[in-house]
C-alpha cells in the first residue's frame, strides 16, 4: 500500500479520535465554560449532525476541486477548528467549531474514500479502504483512552490540541501523495450533478448504503451504552470500561484488516459468513454480560465482526456509486453516519425496557436481522458485477 494512503489513514484517525473523545471530556468542558454536563453533551450531537448533513452538502461544494485541493482544506479547516477550540472561552464558539470540523470531516471522508481507491489498482480497493478505515478503529483502540488520559493529566484543551498536532503528517501525505491538476482529481469528464444525484435511484445502490447504515446502528448502538454493561451486568469497576472499549477497538481493526484482503475478492462471503455470526454475537453479549471473561472475548469478537461486514458494504457502497465518481465518498460517509445518529436512539430507547443494561445490546441483533433480511435475498445483487469473486 503506499505511504500517502498510510498518512491519509493519520487524518481519518485525528477526525475519529475527535468524534468519539468528547465521552471522557465533557465533566471538565461543563465546568471549564460554565454551563451544564447535558449542555455540553450537546456538543456530541453537533458533530454528529455535522457529518451527516456535511457528507453530501460539502462534497457537492468541492466536486469541482481537485483532490489535492479538496483534501488539504479539509484537512486544514478540521485542524483550525480544533486549534480554536482549544483556546475558546465561550462555549457557543466551541460549539460552531464542532459544527465545522464535522464538515471538514465529513468532506474529508467522502473525498478520501474515493481518493484511496484511486491510489491502488482495482484489485486491492478493499484493502486500501481497510487501511483508511483503520484509523477509525485504532481511534477506538488507542486515540480516545489516549485523549482521556491526556485530558486528565493537562486538561480538555490538551487534547484538542493534540488533535490538531495530529493531522499535520496527514497534510503533507496529501501534498506529497495525492496527485495535483483537474485530471488527477477526476473531474474531468465526470458526470453531471444531476446525474450523479440520480445514481441514488437506483434499487442496488439504495440496498448498500440502507445495509451498511443498518449494521453501523448496530455497531454503534451498543458502543455507546457500552458502559452501563461493564458496570452493571458484569459488575465491574468505572476503569474496566476503558478495557472493554480497547478490546472492542482491536477487534474492530482485526476485522477491517482481514475484511479489506477479502472482500476485494469474495465481498459475498464477507456478508454470508459475518452477518450471521454478528446476528448471534449480540444476543450472546447480551446473555454473557454478568460473565467479565465472556464478555470481554464476545466484544472483540463483535468488534473483528461488526466492522468486516460494515467495511465491505462500504467498498459496494462506492462499487455501486461507480456512476457518481465525486459524490461516492460521500454517499458511503452519509449512509454510516445515519447509522451512528440512529443507532443510539435506538438503542436508548431499549435501555429503558426490561431488559435493563442489555436492551441495547438486544436492539443491535435486532438492527443486523432486519440487515440480513434485506440483504440475502438480494446477495446477487450486491456482488453483481464484482470480479473480486473470482478465486485466488
Amino acid at each position: 500500500m503506499p505511504l500517502p494512503l498510510y498518512l491519509l489513514a493519520v487524518a481519518v484517525f485525528a477526525m475519529g479520535t475527535s468524534e468519539f473523545m468528547l465521552a471522557g471530556l465533557l465533566p471538565d468542558i461543563a465546568s471549564d465554560l460554565g454551563v451544564t454536563v447535558g449542555t455540553a453533551g450537546s456538543l456530541t450531537s453537533a458533530f454528529a449532525i455535522g457529518m451527516i448533513v456535511g457528507a453530501p452538502l460539502v462534497a457537492v461544494l468541492a466536486r469541482n476541486w481537485p483532490r489535492r485541493t479538496s483534501l488539504l482544506g479539509f484537512v486544514l479547516v478540521f485542524t483550525a477548528a480544533h486549534a480554536l477550540g482549544a483556546v475558546t472561552t465561550g462555549f457557543p464558539v466551541l460549539f460552531a467549531t464542532r459544527v465545522v470540523a464535522a464538515l471538514a470531516n465529513a468532506g474529508f471522508l467522502a473525498v478520501a474514500l474515493t481518493a484511496a481507491v484511486g491510489l491502488v489498482p482495482p484489485d486491492r480497493k478493499g484493502r486500501a479502504l481497510a487501511v483508511l478505515l483503520s484509523g477509525t478503529t485504532v481511534a477506538m483502540v488507542a486515540g480516545v483512552p489516549g485523549g482521556a488520559a491526556l485530558g486528565a493529566l493537562l486538561g480538555w484543551r490538551a487534547t484538542f490540541w493534540a488533535v490538531a498536532l495530529l493531522c499535520l503528517p496527514a497534510a503533507l501525505g496529501v501534498l506529497r501523495g495525492i496527485p495535483a491538476g483537474r485530471d488527477a482529481a477526476g473531474v474531468t469528464g465526470r458526470p453531471a450533478l444531476r446525474a450523479e444525484l440520480a445514481q441514488l435511484t437506483r434499487p442496488p445502490l439504495v440496498l448498500v448504503m440502507l445495509l451498511g447504515a443498518l449494521v453501523n446502528a448496530a455497531t454503534f448502538g451498543s458502543l455507546t451504552f457500552l458502559a452501563p454493561v461493564v458496570t452493571g451486568s458484569a459488575g465491574l469497576g468505572e476503569w474496566w470500561i476503558s478495557v472493554a472499549l480497547v478490546l472492542f477497538g482491536a477487534g474492530s481493526f482485526t476485522g477491517v484488516t482481514v475484511a479489506g484482503r477479502l472482500s476485494d475478492r469474495r465481498p459475498g462471503r464477507v456478508v454470508a459468513l459475518g452477518g450471521p455470526l454478528l446476528l448471534v454475537g449480540w444476543p450472546a453479549l447480551a446473555v454473557l454480560a454478568d460473565e467479565p471473561v465472556a464478555l470481554f472475548i464476545l466484544l472483540f469478537v463483535q468488534g473483528a465482526l461488526s466492522f468486516a461486514v460494515g467495511s465491505t458494504l462500504v467498498a459496494r457502497v462506492l462499487h455501486e456509486a461507480a456512476g457518481a465518481p465525486t459524490m461516492a465518498g460521500s454517499y458511503a460517509t452519509a449512509a454510516l453516519n445515519v447509522g451512528a445518529a440512529a443507532g443510539p436512539v435506538t438503542a436508548a430507547a431499549a435501555l429503558g425496557s426490561p431488559a435493563g443494561e442489555s436492551g441495547p445490546l438486544w436492539a443491535s441483533g435486532l438492527l443486523v436481522a432486519v440487515a440480513l433480511l434485506i440483504a440475502f435475498p438480494a446477495l446477487p445483487t450486491i456482488t453483481a458485477g464484482q470480479s473480486s469473486e473470482v478465486p485466488g
